[in-house]
């Protein structure tokens, strides 16, 4: 079911999510919500916390295809990357962020079982941006310069 998305001012948004524990129905309809509303808002990306679910859940909808990470973990860093960022709870705005080129991570499914991912460029930048929502960071906070972007027609 597609969710409302938390705009900044909301405190859900920089709360350190709880680690998921249970692998049940209520965290694959989390997981469901997650998706169809990434969907719904043409995004790359959508943690927990941005429909107002404090846990460490995110899906990552890139080119690559769409990722459900559980309790998601970096475990290596490469390289430098300053790009345009934007977030569904930023409306109207975009910065300019600098993340890795390549990381690695784990995490695990809806189901509980263990996966690992290598991604790269715009792939990377995605993982990294969600991730942090976990931590109540908003790329706001990192960027080196944040501008309105121009009203849509």
């Amino acid at each position: 079911m597609v969710k409302y998305v938390v705009q900044v001012g909301d405190e859900v948004l920089r709360t350190k999510c709880a680690e998921v524990k249970k692998f049940d129905e209520k965290l694959s309809a989390l997981m469901n919500d997650l998706k169809d509303t990434v969907r719904a808002e043409n995004g790359a990306g959508l943690a927990a916390p941005q429909i107002g679910v404090p846990v460490r859940a995110v899906v990552v909808d890139v080119e690559e295809g769409l990722f459900e990470m559980v309790n998601p973990v970096i475990l290596f860093r490469k390289g430098e990357q300053t790009g345009p960022e934007g977030c569904l709870s930023v409306k109207g705005k975009q910065g300019t962020v600098t993340r890795p080129m390549k990381i690695k991570a784990e995490y695990r499914d809806r189901f509980g079982r263990k996966h690992k991912l290598t991604a790269e460029g715009f792939f990377a930048r995605a993982v990294c941006h969600e991730l942090d929502h976990l931590d109540g960071v908003i790329y706001t906070d990192i960027a080196s310069e944040v501008y309105d972007l121009p009203d849509e027609e």
